[in-house]
């Protein structure tokens, strides 16, 4: 089911430089509602329900609809995100409820460097067969 926000908890991430939902969404599909300053779901069919944008949530606004075989039954699956890790709440329908703690990451955001210790780019080589993936020295070359 697709995720969607709580309006009355949702502050548009006014303590933060930037709105964490529509900053995470793979798909794109969180926005700022320019109205009301506070984050909606703009395309809820096209929901991947990967549960990034409920996590990131500083206010816990986001939360992702459960589905039909669980919610008449009074389960529920909740993340809460704190600094270092996850913790999945998910009640089930016989009523026992479990905790999962999971990390969130083990470095900085923002520190690594995914291009560490590659060749900087010589695009003069743009057109030769391999130059992205492979080292062209070993490339056979099409002959004209």
């Amino acid at each position: 089911m697709p995720s969607f926000v709580i309006q009355e908890k949702c502050d548009g991430c006014k303590e933060q430089d930037r709105v964490s939902c529509v900053y995470i969404c793979p798909n794109n599909l969180m926005a700022l509602d320019k109205d009301s300053k506070k984050a909606v779901n703009q395309e809820v069919d096209q929901c991947w329900e990967c549960y990034s944008c409920v996590k990131i949530c500083p206010q816990h606004a986001v939360e992702v609809r459960a589905y039909a075989d669980i919610v008449p039954m009074d389960g529920s699956v909740v993340p809460l995100r704190g600094s270092d890790s996850i913790v999945w709440t998910i009640k089930f329908r016989n009523g026992n409820v479990k905790k999962f703690k999971f990390p969130i990451r083990t470095t900085v955001e923002g520190s690594i460097n995914p291009y560490a210790g590659k060749p900087e780019a010589d695009i003069s080589k743009l057109d030769s067969p391999g130059f992205f993936n492979m080292d062209s020295a070993y490339m056979p070359r099409i002959s004209d």
